[in-house]
């Protein structure tokens, strides 16, 4: 069994659960795609890749009839369908009003395309074990961020048998940006764009996972040593240091607002389904607690 470690000059940043994203949209709920730049879809052109679900949107009347169904009265449906219609005619569906108006219409209701990526490009090298309707269930996949890659890994979904396997790396220099999603039930959506403008959307396994992965590759992190911090900083990461039950790594950073973050990743424990939990504070110049702004995490 082997459990993958950074090397001896590498800082781990972030270890979380993730896979692709799945629609929740009624036009593509429940549905994922791999497309090139035309709209093509590439799933069986990928090298490696088995065979996968295949999926077909929805028309607005298959949505509508998916929506008005749960109210289980033939009346009901029929009082409702203009309501559906207007908002399956403005490329909306009653997730709306739960999820908020999609950023990104084509991609989020008329189709949910996962992979978008030209031949050659470096989304289409992502392995296949990210897809939740390929790999076995009893199958983890783990996004590792480093300051210097970003890696996936493959891994038995059993705490007590840690077997990390290497899937897919790259540098982190590869990534231009990290964006989270905000139509995304639970808010776990989260889209990488590569520097040859292919992309990826992910979700992570809970809100919290999507947030540590997406904030040390949304903007270099500025990392410093603990050291280098004012006193009143250095007794609140002493203090931080003193509520952990666990061996771990600390990696203070300064955020884009200019406030310090002291992350504690408890690297001893790596959850299959979460992947590595963090404790944190964030503190001003004196080390004072201080609100979040843009950018703190």
């Amino acid at each position: 069994m082997t459990r993958w470690q950074p090397d001896p000059d590498e800082i781990l940043l972030a270890r979380c659960g993730v896979s692709f994203a799945t629609g929740v949209a009624a036009p593509v709920s429940g549905m994922r795609w791999f497309r090139d730049t035309t709209r093509r879809d590439i799933q069986d052109v990928l090298p490696g890749w088995p065979a996968g679900p295949e999926f077909t949107a929805r028309t607005k009347n298959e949505s509508r009839l998916r929506e008005g169904s749960k109210f289980g009265a033939g009346f009901l449906l029929a009082a409702t369908l203009g309501v559906l219609e207007s908002l399956a005619g403005s490329g909306s569906t009653g997730n709306v009003s739960r999820l908020g108006q999609p950023d990104e219409p084509q991609d989020e209701v008329e189709d949910f395309p996962v992979m978008w990526a030209a031949p050659g490009t470096l989304a289409r090298a992502l392995p296949w074990q990210l897809d939740p309707g390929r790999r076995p269930d009893t199958t983890r996949t783990h996004l590792v961020v480093t300051d210097r890659r970003v890696l996936v890994l493959g891994l038995p979904a059993d705490r007590e048998a840690p077997d990390d396997e290497v899937l897919w790396e790259t540098d982190r220099a590869d990534i231009s940006t990290a964006k989270r999603m905000k139509f995304s039930q639970y808010k776990v959506d989260f889209k990488l764009v590569f520097t040859d403008e292919s992309w990826v959307r992910l979700a992570g396994w809970n809100t919290n996972c999507r947030d540590d992965v997406t904030r040390p590759l949304a903007t270099s992190p500025e990392l410093v040593a603990v050291g280098a911090l004012s006193e009143g900083q250095q007794r609140a990461v002493t203090e931080l240091l003193e509520r952990q039950k666990g061996p771990g790594d600390l990696v203070v950073s300064r955020r884009p607002s200019g406030h310090f973050l002291a992350d504690y990743l408890r690297t001893n424990t790596i959850d299959p389904d979460y992947g590595i939990s963090s404790d944190f504070c964030l503190m001003g110049a004196e080390g004072e607690d201080v609100p979040f702004q843009e950018g703190d995490l």
